[in-house]
């Protein structure tokens, strides 16, 4: 969300309300910021693929460090110790599965920190008067510009809602 309008609210119930009701209308572009994750907003985000994403790429990584071991001790340098196999299962866990969760644990963090798209030195509506408080005390949403619903009547709309004041972000437009 670039451009917009964001509406302050002094509660979580508020916030949850409000975020109802502009579903309800028909607005479809809506973010929300708290201090907290608000469980009835969290209920109606769609479902993450990063698990799946995070548990391909910890079979793929436990895959890779199992072939590794397999290559370089049993085809690449082979040394026979006291007759035992050149290819023992038992004996590659242990890389296996550091393998996998260091896969699994720098896929997830690379593409949380893409998905939330950080690092963010500025986005506009850290220009909004109050808006630091959104990590403290106060719950915000903000309406992109970009919404088929959107119209000019939006900040009254908010206001109706409970919302303790309205803004427009700054460089937005329409």
């Amino acid at each position: 969300m670039r451009s917009g309008v964001v509406a302050e609210f002094d509660s979580a119930d508020a916030l949850e309300r409000a975020y109802e009701r502009l579903r309800d209308v028909g607005y479809t572009r809506l973010e929300a910021w708290s201090p907290y994750a608000v469980k009835g907003i969290v209920k109606r985000l769609p479902p993450s693929f990063v698990p799946w994403l995070m548990l391909l790429a910890g079979l793929a990584g436990g895959a890779l460090g199992y072939l590794v071991q397999w290559w370089c001790n049993g085809i690449n340098f082979p040394i026979d110790v006291g007759g035992r196999p050149l290819h023992s299962a038992p004996a590659f866990i242990p890389i296996t599965f550091e393998s996998a969760v260091l896969a699994s644990s720098v896929t997830g963090f690379f593409v949380m920190l893409g998905l939330c798209g950080l690092p963010r030195l500025h986005h506009p509506v850290f220009e909004v008067d109050g808006f630091e408080r959104a990590s403290v005390d106060r719950f915000w949403i903000g309406v992109d510009d970009a919404d088929p619903r959107f119209d000019a009547d939006l900040p009254e709309q908010l206001a109706s809602m409970g919302a303790l004041r309205c803004a427009r972000l700054p460089g937005g437009g329409r």
